[in-house]
């Protein structure tokens, strides 16, 4: 049984494609599992003329709330034309189709910067502009007027309280976690670092809609040059909330020429953006103010969160790899890697690796 398989009734997705998209006597079905996705699962859909975009739960128990496709779908529909994203074709809510939600989105033509960067971007010029991109798009997303867009206070978000709130979900689901994944080994400073975390939530910055993932492998560049991000990808975790804790997640994912090696393969994390050509990130910090007019105040608590984030979310991983639940050949090496990565967070909270 191929991973599509394991994700996908083709029977039940044509039968749900026949009715919603429509069809003739001549369409075909056809669905090729994408691999690259750590959280919600990927696949590539033909529906006869038609290249579309299948995105679902991973299959396993998760913690509550997270891989909320419909959430992101909702999103996507709502910033078209402020922000760049694929077209939703369709929903579903039943689960006598695939056995969980799932969504059909429009599949974009272009590149995501995953490992290494396109031929056509090696230029100094290209590699500026895509950082460039990255923080103006980042910009847009935080500027979107959410409430005219339907995606307002109380009913899609609680903003209030959003920092302190982040702190307690993620520490409430690594404790889910470890219980079971520290039987293999301990992840030392995790629970250190939760607690700065909690001991140091800054006032909140204004209100607006976040991303909740935002970093260089969640976006797309369109073909040709100059680079230019043609839609912005995984909106599972966006809601109403305080702007600079996406910048810090996506600061994070970002390197520097001299930066400490990664805790895990390059698979997981790209090298490519140490080249000089690349701003650094204290540049993708000032082209951000300059953008917002808002200073990134408190940096080591957003990168920090960040971080605790990161630990938890591959902790996550590890937990499905290692219940059975997930075959990505990455993910043995968050055994070792998740307690490298919380090291990295308790170095950020203590200012040991600055920005």
């Amino acid at each position: 049984m191929t991973d599509a398989d394991a994700l996908v009734d083709e029977a039940a997705l044509a039968d749900f494609c026949r009715e919603t998209l429509g069809s003739d006597s001549n369409t075909d079905l056809s669905v090729e599992y994408h691999g690259d996705g750590l959280s919600n699962e990927t696949l590539f859909v033909e529906w006869g003329d038609r290249d579309l975009v299948l995105r679902r739960p991973p299959a396993g128990d998760h913690a509550e709330g997270a891989h909320d496709v419909l959430r992101e779908a909702r999103v996507m529909d709502a910033v078209a034309g402020a922000v760049p994203v694929p077209d939703v074709v369709a929903t579903c809510d039943d689960l006598d189709v695939l056995g969980c939600d799932f969504v059909l989105l429009e599949r974009l033509d272009g590149d995501v910067l995953r490992t290494e960067e396109p031929d056509r971007f090696a230029t100094a010029a290209g590699r500026r502009t895509v950082g460039e991109e990255l923080v103006d798009t980042l910009a847009d997303i935080h500027a979107v007027d959410h409430e005219a867009v339907g995606l307002g206070e109380g009913e899609f978000g609680y903003p209030e309280g959003y920092l302190e709130r982040q702190v307690e979900t993620f520490t409430e689901q690594l404790e889910w976690f470890l219980p079971t994944t520290e039987q293999d080994r301990e992840v030392p400073h995790v629970r250190e670092v939760g607690e700065w975390l909690a001991d140091n939530v800054p006032e909140e910055s204004a209100h607006t809609l976040v991303h909740g993932d935002y970093k260089l492998d969640n976006v797309m560049f369109a073909p040709g040059t100059p680079p230019e991000i043609t839609g912005v990808l995984d909106w599972e975790l966006s809601t109403l909330g305080d702007p600079l804790a996406d910048l810090g997640w996506m600061l994070v994912f970002w390197r520097d020429a001299g930066d400490p090696e990664p805790a895990l393969p390059e698979g997981l994390v790209p090298r490519f953006m140490e080249h000089e050509d690349y701003p650094t990130r204290r540049e993708l910090v000032a082209r951000y103010e300059e953008r917002t007019g808002q200073e990134f105040t408190n940096e080591r608590f957003y990168r920090g969160l960040a971080a605790y984030k990161i630990v938890t979310t591959t902790e996550a991983m590890y937990f499905r790899y290692r219940a059975g639940d997930a075959s990505d050949p990455l993910y043995p090496a968050l055994e070792e890697g998740v307690p490298e990565l919380a090291a990295r967070a308790k170095r950020i909270v203590e200012g040991e690796e600055p920005l």
